[in-house]
């Protein structure tokens, strides 16, 4: 995985980004992450590439290779277990685990609606994804502030400006 640049995020921006880095670096397995916002928009990812242009570029193996593509199939998973359990009557959803044959899909809450999403490899080892994912929400959530939603969310659209020239 390749950093994304911090240059001139706030210190609790540049945490979060060092804290998905340690946790893809940390995990074996895990293929990209990302973390979305309750209205469905990325806000921090493990893809440096994570714009169309990047994607058209290279082909990479699961969603589409794009942590862009992860952040909707996120959002929408998010969204079905949310009503699922409005429904039913069970509370909130904590986490909700997809295991394929070729790979696994994990989404966690973290705050606020906001959801951290890990497409995994089909070696990777659930219950150590699952354990690490809630380490990164225990560090992350009382972060994840509109004010710094904000800025991530800025600092991605600059990035894919940027990129785009």
């Amino acid at each position: 995985m390749t950093a994304p640049s911090t240059f001139g995020l706030s210190s609790e921006a540049r945490n979060l980004h060092w804290l998905l880095t340690n946790l893809v670096e940390e995990v074996p397995g895990i293929q990209s992450v990302a973390v979305v916002s309750s209205d469905g928009l990325l806000l921090l990812s493990s893809d440096p590439g994570h714009t169309e242009q990047s994607r058209r570029a290279r082909p990479a193996k699961g969603p589409r290779g794009s942590s862009a593509d992860l952040a909707t199939i996120v959002s929408g998973i998010g969204s079905l277990t949310l009503g699922a359990a409005k429904l039913m009557e069970f509370g909130g959803v904590r986490h909700t685990m997809v295991a394929m044959d070729e790979g696994s899909l994990f989404v966690m809450s973290i705050s606020d609606g906001s959801l951290l999403g890990v497409h995994g490899s089909a070696e990777c080892d659930m219950s150590v994804v699952a354990y690490h994912m809630a380490l990164f929400v225990g560090r992350a959530g009382h972060v994840l502030t509109p004010e710094l939603r904000s800025e991530l969310r800025k600092s991605l659209e600059s990035e894919s400006t940027g990129s785009a020239r």
